[in-house]
Parts: C-alpha cells; structure tokens; sequence
C-alpha cells in the first residue's frame, strides 16, 4: 500500500503557498500538447506505436535534455493505489490510466517526473507528450518558462509534428497552434457570497477563458473553488496567451479582494460564517469530502481576512490533498469504505488544525 519514498513528495511543491496571491490562487499550472513526427497520434495508436513514442522519450532520460535524477514511470508497472495518488495530486490524468480507476493503462503510458523541479511529463495520454508544470500562487511566467526550456530541448532532439500555417499539430484540433493549455486554481468564496459571481465568469468567456470545476474538465464545482484556464491556442504566440491569462487572472484577483472587503464590513455575519465552518472543522468526527471543502471555503476566508489567527494555508493546502480517498488509505493501509473514509478524514483534519493552534504534532502528511 505504501509508495516508495522517491516518489513520496512528488506534486507537492505548490502546497507551501509561497506564491504571489496565495490565499486566492492556490497553484498555477502550464501544459503543452506536443506529438512526434512520423507516429500515429494516441487516439489511434496501437500498441506498437505507443511503445516507439515510450522508447524514443526513454532513449532521452540520461541526456542533458531533462534535468538529473529524472525518473521514467510506466503506469502498468505500478499499482493501482500508486497511480490513484498520482491521480489526486494532478500529476496524471484519468486519460492517462484509464477511464475507470479499474481501467488497465494503456501500452507505453507513462510519466516523467523531475524530483527537484515541479515539471512532469505525460508519455501517450491524448497526444503523445503532455508537458506540464504546477507551481504555488499566481506564477505564470515561472510556470511557463520551465516548459518552455523542457519544450526546447526535446525539440532539439525529437522531431515534432508541427505545420507552418496552423502550428503545432495535436489530437484535439482546439489544441493546435501553441498548444498551450494555462490553468489557475482559484478560490472565490467572496465573489459567490456576493453573488457576483456570475459576471465575471462570464467576463472570462467573453475574453477567451473558461472555467472549470476542481480536476478541471467534466469535474464539479465545490467548496468556491474554480480551475481557470485558456480555450484558444491558435493563432496566438505561446507569450501572448501568457500574458492574457495572467492579466485575466490579476482582475478576477482584483475582485475577489474588493468582494472580500465588502464582506469584512458585514462584520459579525461574516465572523459568523466563518468560526462556524472553523468549529465544525475542529469538531466533527465524519466528513464527506464535499463537506471538507466548503467548509475549508469559510476558513480560508477567515485566514484572509485575518478573522482567523490560524491556521496556515499551507496547513489547508495540504488537507486537500490528503484528505482524498487514495491518500488517506495510504495513512491507513488498507482500502477504506465510505464511513471509514469518512471518520478517518475528520480525524485527519482535526490534526491538522490542532498543530495549527500550538498542539504539539510533527504532521508531514496523514
């Protein structure tokens, strides 16, 4: 049931908070769609094909091309517990395992994961390379220029399917162009509370932007929480669509903090909301995690808004993460039902929030 320490800490960088805007923007993700010249494109592979694509990432692991110490995993060599882990921190797809966590992963599936930088690749997902970064606050240039570099020195070595008039070529046309897919994942508790929410959602799509729920496409939306990110990709240079995303993402972070101040003048309402999801959070002793994240939606309002002394956002950073099924069977050791899961959770949390307050704890995880 345990995961080899390597890979222990793997997708974690982001949780500390330390980026620009921390306590509304909770991580910044970049994503290019790339796919080698001369192979079928995943959606119509065969076996061999996505064996060739394995090997010729493979043949680049000990090259200056990727940073040192990266490592090649290939999903049908680890369990199903290993990859449901990887699935809850983001760094792998569904695409990538399988529909159905059940699902056998396809031939020549893999990821490449770089231990001292928050970079990752994708081997055959829906194109035959998902290069990605995931970093903590609103940092999209940071974001952007660690793909960028890897983009390059793959292009050195792999020959690309690229075409001079639309780009680079992808599975799903509305990625061609760049390819460039530029995500943030926001909490706007304030915006929804003042029922402003609707507009500027709506200014997002009128900008080119969409929003989604917590794991992105098809997910729902809980706990205020909202995946932000491009729809075009052609037509546009890589640091055009940066830079838009950015200075989107700056004006709905303008809004949330005037929403914010306006709930602070609500005073004792607002203390209100949040010291109750701040006591059910201390005391409960079940949780779905539905109830986790909105009630973790009122507290990290209170920590914004200084309301609350504690705790951290990195601390809240991580109870997300930890508190999904995958993760809390791991602290356990074994699979858990529903109720089990549950109290686990709950007591999980009340943890967390008990080191936060000055409880001695030595918490790295569940």
């Amino acid at each position: 049931m345990k995961t080899p320490d390597t890979l222990r800490d793997l997708g974690l960088e982001w949780l500390d908070g330390s980026g620009p805007h921390a306590d509304i923007v909770l991580s910044t993700r970049v994503r290019l769609a790339r796919n080698l010249q001369g192979h079928r494109y995943s959606t119509q592979a065969g076996a061999g094909d996505r064996e060739a694509v394995y090997s010729a990432v493979a043949g680049m692991v000990e090259t200056p091309v990727f940073p040192a110490g990266v490592t090649l995993l290939r999903m049908r060599e680890m369990n199903v517990h290993t990859r449901r882990i990887f699935l809850e921190r983001r760094l792998v797809s569904s695409e990538l395992l399988g529909r159905k966590q059940s699902d056998h992963p396809s031939a020549g599936a893999a990821l490449l994961v770089c231990p001292d930088e928050p970079v990752s690749i994708m081997v055959n997902e829906e194109d035959h390379l998902r290069l990605q970064s995931l970093v903590s606050g609103l940092s999209i240039m940071e974001a952007w220029s660690m793909v960028d570099r890897l983009d390059d020195g793959i292009g050195r070595d792999l020959s690309l399917a690229y075409h001079s008039e639309f780009g680079y070529l992808t599975s799903c046309p509305t990625n061609t162009g760049t390819g460039l897919r530029a995500s943030a994942l926001v909490h706007l508790p304030a915006l929804v509370l003042t029922k402003e929410i609707g507009r500027v959602l709506e200014g997002l799509d009128r900008v080119g932007l969409t929003h989604r729920g917590l794991y992105g496409e098809g997910s729902e939306f809980v706990g205020n929480f909202f995946q932000i990110s491009n729809q075009k990709t052609l037509g546009r240079s890589e640091e055009d669509l940066v830079e838009h995303f950015g200075n989107t993402v700056s004006t709905v972070i303008e809004k949330e903090r005037r929403a914010r101040q306006v709930l602070r003048g609500a005073g004792p309402r607002t203390e209100d909301l949040i010291w109750r999801a701040y006591g059910l959070l201390r005391h409960a002793r079940l949780l779905t995690y539905r109830d986790l994240m909105e009630l973790l939606s009122g507290v990290r309002l209170g920590v914004s808004l200084e309301m609350l002394p504690s705790p951290r956002v990195s601390a809240l950073n991580r109870i997300i993460i930890f508190s999904q099924a995958a993760h809390l069977a791991e602290a356990a050791g074994r699979e858990l039902d529903g109720p089990e899961r549950q109290a686990h959770r709950a007591q999980y949390v009340r943890r967390v929030l008990d080191g936060e307050c000055g409880s001695p704890t030595t918490d790295t995880g569940p």
